[in-house]
C-alpha cells in the first residue's frame, strides 16, 4: 500500500470513530495481516471506543489454530481482546473444532464473542445446535440491493436464533448502479425526497430489518462522512415498495453469495 493511501485509511478510520461509527471490521486475511496492523494504528490509544472484529481463515480453524490465529489478529491490531471474533467462511474443519477454539478464546479473556461468516442457514443450524440458542452473535453475509437473496432463509433463520446479519459489501462492491440506468434513476427519485445520496438510500433500505448492521467500506474521509449520515435515514414504505420494485429479491439460492 503506498504511503499516502495508507495515510488516507488511516485518517477515515479515525474519522469514523469522531462520527460515533465504531464497528471495525477486519481479518487476518486482509492484506496477509497488514490491514489488521493498519487499523491497530489507527486505532491506537482509542481502542475502548471501538468495537472491534476480525476473523479466522478457514484452514486455520481447528481448535488449536484458531487460538493461534486469534494471538496473531490481536498482536497485530495492538488489543489484549477482540468484541467479536468470525469464522470467515465454512472450510475442511469441523464446526466443532472452530466453536471450541472461540470458547477457549472467551475464556481466556482474547475474545467477547463469537459468530460466522457467509454461512448459509443450515450451517447456521448446526452452529446453534452445537453451541445452543443465543450463543451465534452474527453471521457476516453478502447483502445489498443487487443480492438480497439472503432475505429468503438466511435473515430468518438469524432472527429465529437471535443472531445478528452483518451486510458485508452493502454497496455492491463498485457494482452500484449508474445514475442513468432504472435502477439508478429509482434510487435517485427516492433519494431526492430525502435530501439524501442514493447511497445512503442503499444503506437505509438494508437497515430497514432491526437485525442487520452493515459494514460499508470507506478509505476516504468523504465516504464516511456519507455513510455515517445514512443511519438517521428513514425510508417510507412508498419508498421501500418502489426500491422493492427495482431490486426484486430475486431466486432462493443453495448456499450464500460470496465474493
Amino acid at each position: 500500500m503506498m504511503e499516502r493511501d495508507r495515510a488516507a485509511s488511516i485518517e477515515a478510520l479515525r474519522t469514523g470513530l469522531d462520527l460515533g461509527m465504531t464497528h471495525i471490521d477486519t481479518a487476518e486475511m486482509y492484506g496477509d495481516g497488514a490491514v489488521e496492523e493498519l487499523v491497530g494504528e489507527a486505532i491506537a490509544g482509542r481502542r475502548d471506543e471501538v468495537f472491534l472484529v476480525s476473523k479466522v481463515l478457514p484452514h486455520h480453524a481447528t481448535r488449536r489454530g484458531t487460538i493461534a490465529a486469534c494471538e496473531a489478529s490481536c498482536k497485530r491490531l495492538g488489543t489484549d481482546v477482540l468484541d467479536l471474533y468470525l469464522l470467515h467462511w465454512p472450510g475442511e474443519h469441523a464446526l466443532e473444532e472452530v466453536i471450541a477454539g472461540f470458547l477457549d478464546l472467551i475464556g481466556l479473556g482474547h475474545i467477547r464473542a463469537w459468530g460466522l461468516s457467509n454461512c448459509d442457514e443450515d450451517e447456521l443450524n448446526q452452529a446453534v445446535s452445537i453451541a445452543g440458542e443465543g450463543a451465534v452473535a452474527c453471521n457476516q453475509v453478502l447483502y445489498h440491493l443487487g443480492e438480497r437473496s439472503i432475505e429468503h432463509e438466511v435473515l430468518p433463520s438469524c432472527a429465529r436464533h437471535r443472531a445478528s446479519v452483518v451486510a458485508y459489501s452493502p454497496l455492491g462492491q463498485g457494482r452500484f448502479p449508474e445514475a442513468e440506468s432504472e435502477e439508478g434513476r429509482a434510487l435517485y427519485d427516492v433519494a431526492a425526497r430525502h435530501d439524501a445520496t442514493p447511497h445512503q438510500v442503499a444503506l437505509a433500505f438494508l437497515l430497514r430489518h432491526p437485525q442487520v448492521f452493515v459494514v460499508p467500506k470507506a478509505s476516504r474521509v468523504e465516504h464516511v462522512e456519507r455513510n455515517a449520515a445514512a443511519a438517521a435515514l428513514e425510508l417510507g414504505q412508498e419508498d421501500i415498495a418502489r426500491i422493492e420494485q427495482i431490486f426484486p429479491v430475486g431466486p432462493r439460492r443453495h448456499g450464500v453469495a460470496m465474493l
